[in-house]
């Protein structure tokens, strides 16, 4: 088949998540490098972990504004500008000097990183049909587990030839792959190029919070988003650590687990977007809740390499399987003339209440073990649950709302 002659949708869908990809690597390699960052510059655990979490900070400015901009000019334009400013961003944090000219460019590579997740969710909705739209926006979801498990495999044997200061300078590549991008997918949507365009961006935004229902809906979202950031950069940032400190794992060993790990929510991501759109939304959540919750706390208990990796593999289908539903769940939940505004600033409003995980995570670290830090995690689950109870809709097999 010629490249003129492959669907829009395919086009649309592998472009959402090659640019989802590039995120879930760059912040999977800053995981594995922290030890080196931390010992070149002599940083506290604190000053580590505010790395990533002012990186995730940056998200939440970001994907306000680029969630604006989407639903204004276009899904397309905007998706290839944020993968470019959080390339250059991030190949300048490889001459960084110290940890304040590093957390300055890790908070804007931040930015660019925050519009990328609602507008790829935004476009694979949007090109797909009421009963493939849980498995379209899982789709995307795999693209950052793809980066994630590319940097786990890459780290190991690229950190010791090239420092850390290399690693960063790989993330300009992502700039590249998005100047073919932008000119693979040349058109939007039918439904972004439908919209009502006289809704100026004000009105989009109160949109969010209209009337009591749409609130309630909101701060559900929201709750969902947290909880799932919280737990996920909590322990894919900490893990390489929690393995190495705790059980002596070199860096060759802390890569395999993790990779295991992160194949189990590659497995988790594809499952709940099969599940989503054959049984509905809310009952999928509660499963891979309670999932994480369970999984969470027997891995905090383990001591060997066998079960460490099985469940592991388990215990991360459950913790980022979610993340194959948030797509579809909110562009059902909300109109064309706010849908990715609505993705951007909720997802990312829960992934800055997530990276302060990394940093709770460092505080923890010098009172308790890491055993007991990683099992509280497992309380935070609960949360998620009544928020799915008291405050999510179902919507399987709703068409996408308008005005």
């Amino acid at each position: 088949m010629k490249l003129s002659e492959v669907p829009y949708a395919t086009k649309a869908l592998f472009a959402s998540a090659v640019g989802y990809a590039m995120d879930g690597f760059d912040l999977l390699i800053l995981g594995f490098i922290l030890n080196a960052i931390s010992a070149d510059f002599l940083l506290t655990p604190s000053q580590a972990g505010s790395l990533v979490t002012f990186t995730l900070l940056g998200a939440v400015a970001g994907g306000i504004f680029f969630g604006i901009l989407s639903d204004s000019i276009g899904r397309i334009k905007v998706l290839n500008f944020t993968i470019i400013l959080f390339a250059l961003f991030t190949g300048l944090c490889s001459l960084a000097q110290g940890y304040w000219d590093l957390l300055i460019y890790r908070t804007i590579a931040g930015i660019g990183l925050g519009g990328e997740f609602g507008i790829g969710m935004a476009l694979a909705s949007e090109v797909s049909s009421s009963g493939r739209r849980a498995r379209a926006s899982s789709f995307v979801a795999l693209g950052w587990q793809s980066g994630v498990l590319v940097a786990a495999l890459a780290t190991p044997l690229l950190l010791p030839m090239i420092g850390w200061r290399g690693m960063f300078a790989v993330g300009i590549l992502p700039a590249l792959v998005s100047s073919v991008l932008r000119r693979w997918v040349s058109h939007e949507p039918e439904v972004f190029e439908s919209r009502n365009k006289q809704l100026n961006h004000f009105s989009s935004l109160k949109l969010l919070v209209k009337d009591g229902e749409t609130i309630k809906i909101s701060l559900g979202i929201f709750i969902l988003c947290a909880v799932q950031n919280f737990g996920y950069f909590s322990l894919m940032i900490w893990l390489p650590t929690y393995l190495s400190r705790q059980f002596g794992y070199t860096l060759t060993q802390s890569s395999i687990w993790t990779a295991c790990t992160v194949l189990g929510m590659c497995v988790g991501i594809w499952v709940f977007g099969q599940l989503a759109d054959r049984v509905g939304r809310r009952p999928i959540f509660f499963l891979f809740q309670f999932g994480a919750m369970a999984m969470v706390l027997l891995y905090s208990q383990l001591t060997t390499p066998i079960p460490l990796l099985i469940v592991g593999a388990v215990m991360g289908m459950f913790v980022n399987g979610m993340l194959g539903g948030y797509g579809a769940l909110i562009s059902e939940l909300y109109p064309t003339e706010v849908r990715a505004t609505a993705q951007n600033i909720l997802f990312n409003m829960g992934r800055a209440i997530g990276g302060l995980g990394p940093l709770l995570i460092g505080f923890f670290m010098n009172s308790y073990s890491f055993s007991i830090t990683i099992a509280f995690l497992a309380s935070i689950y609960l949360i998620d649950v009544c928020a799915t109870a008291l405050l999510i809709p179902e919507r399987k097999g709703a068409p996408l709302p308008q005005i």
